[in-house]
């Protein structure tokens, strides 16, 4: 492992439109990621980290009019981390589960319905993700409320891959 040095240029931001990469390409191959703040002109955007076909990382970068619907996963455990800003996590519509600040975070099991908003209207959510998949079952999104009111086009996607 090497030491990054203190002050290094951004490495270059890479926009892309497939949310992941075939799980196949990645299961066995050594991955290299940086994240780097992109500049976002969405309410919402994704930088994806690494991925391999038994976990994901990504990082979700969530403005005020960025959250998404209650919605659950049929095959991934989540577990989310606040880098900047402040999340709040919810069980059904209203339902608050807690609020979170930097360096705090929660665990969605696979099945369970939740959906998140940044909590700080004034500071963009920088939120990591990092999912695990159960082998041999597909992760089928399902969605509690209706996506209807949400723009998925205004989702930017960027890389953060390394090699």
């Amino acid at each position: 492992m090497t030491d990054a040095p203190a002050e290094s240029e951004p490495a270059e931001i890479v926009k892309f439109e497939k949310a992941f990469d075939d799980p196949v390409e990645q299961a066995r191959k050594v991955q290299t990621f940086r994240y780097d703040r992109p500049d976002v002109d969405a309410p919402k955007a994704i930088m994806k980290l690494a991925q391999t076909d038994l976990v994901k990382g990504a990082v979700q970068i969530v403005g005020k009019d960025g959250r998404n619907n209650l919605h659950s996963h049929a095959g991934a455990d989540t577990f989310w981390m606040v880098l900047k800003g402040r999340a709040r996590f919810y069980g059904g519509v209203d339902e608050v589960i807690d609020e979170f600040g930097p360096f705090e975070g929660i665990v969605t099991p696979r099945g369970t319905p939740y959906w998140f908003e940044s909590a700080d209207p004034d500071v963009d959510l920088e939120l990591l993700q990092v999912a695990g998949f159960e082998k041999g079952v597909k992760d089928i999104r399902t969605n509690h409320e209706p996506r209807s009111n949400l723009n998925r086009k205004k989702t930017e996607r960027y890389s953060g891959k390394t090699n």
